[in-house]
C-alpha cells in the first residue's frame, strides 16, 4: 500500500519529466487540424459561389426575354357597331334600389347584335352587365360601371370594363380576350348614337398579331340613321363571320 502511494507522487513531482513538449510536435496532431481548417473553407466557398450567380442570372434573363417578346406594343384599330334590334328582350332593367328613379345599385343586363364597322357583315353579339353608379338628371342620363364582352364567332372574343355614360362618349379598358384576341390589352372608345339602341366603338388594341382582314375595313361614319345591310341583318353566309355568335 505504501509503495503504491509513493509511485505517483514521485512521477508527478519529478523535475526530469518536462518532456511533454514533444506532444504538440506530433505530426498527427498538427496535420489533422491543419488539413480540416484549411480545406473546409475552400470547399464551402467553391460550392456556394459558383452555382448561385449562374442560376439567378439565367432565371432572371429568361423571364425578361419572355416578357419582352410576348407582348406587342403596336396599336391596331378596329371599328364595330352595337345595334339593339329589339328582338332579344334587351336591356332588362332590375331596380334593386327599390326607387322609381334610376338609383345606385340598379342592374342592367343586356345583349345586342354586333356588326362590322362597314355595316356589311354580322360579327356576333355583345353580352354583359351594367351597374348604375350615379343618376345625372342635369345631363338627362346615367353613369354605369360596365362589364361585358364582344363575341366574334370563330375569331374569339374581347372583354372590356369601365365607365358607360349614356350622355357622352367614354373609354373602357380592354381586359383580355380569346382566339385571335388572346393576350390583348388596350382601350375602346364608346360613342353613344341613340341610347340604348345604337353605339359605335373604336378599339385600340395591343399585344396581339395582325387582326384578320375580315374584321377590318373603312367604317361608316356614325349617325342616328345608320343601318346594317339587309344581307348582314339576315346573316347571309357571305355577310357574316364563320360561326358568328348569336
Amino acid at each position: 500500500m505504501a509503495t503504491a502511494l509513493k509511485a505517483p507522487s514521485l512521477s508527478l513531482s519529478s523535475p526530469t519529466t518536462p518532456t511533454t513538449h514533444s506532444l504538440p510536435k506530433s505530426p498527427l496532431l498538427l496535420s489533422f487540424p491543419s488539413t480540416s481548417l484549411s480545406q473546409s473553407p475552400k470547399l464551402a466557398l467553391s460550392t456556394r459561389r459558383n452555382p448561385s450567380p449562374t442560376v439567378s442570372a439565367s432565371l432572371f434573363s429568361k423571364a425578361k426575354q419572355t416578357t419582352s417578346d410576348s407582348r406587342s406594343t403596336k396599336v391596331q384599330e378596329m371599328h364595330v357597331y352595337e345595334i339593339n334590334e329589339r328582338d332579344r328582350s334587351s336591356p332588362a332593367y332590375l331596380r334593386l334600389s327599390g326607387n322609381e328613379v334610376n338609383s345606385l345599385g340598379d342592374l342592367v343586363p343586356f345583349s345586342n347584335k354586333l356588326y362590322h364597322g362597314n355595316l356589311e357583315k354580322r360579327l356576333g353579339i355583345t353580352a354583359g352587365l351594367c351597374i348604375l353608379i350615379q343618376h345625372v338628371p342635369e345631363r338627362n342620363g346615367d353613369r354605369y360601371e360596365a362589364i361585358y364582352s364582344f363575341y366574334f364567332g370563330d375569331y374569339g372574343h374581347i372583354s372590356v370594363q369601365g365607365p358607360y355614360l349614356t350622355y357622352e362618349e367614354s373609354y373602357l379598358a380592354v381586359t383580355g380576350g380569346s382566339g385571335v384576341f388572346e393576350g390583348v390589352y388596350g382601350q375602346v372608345k364608346l360613342q353613344q348614337i341613340v341610347f340604348p339602341f345604337k353605339l359605335f366603338y373604336t378599339f385600340y388594341l395591343r399585344g396581339i398579331p395582325e387582326i384578320p382582314r375580315e374584321l377590318l375595313d373603312t367604317p361608316v361614319p356614325p349617325s342616328p340613321t345608320v343601318e346594317p345591310t339587309p344581307d348582314a341583318k339576315a346573316a347571309e353566309p357571305h355577310a357574316a363571320v364563320k360561326n358568328y355568335t348569336n
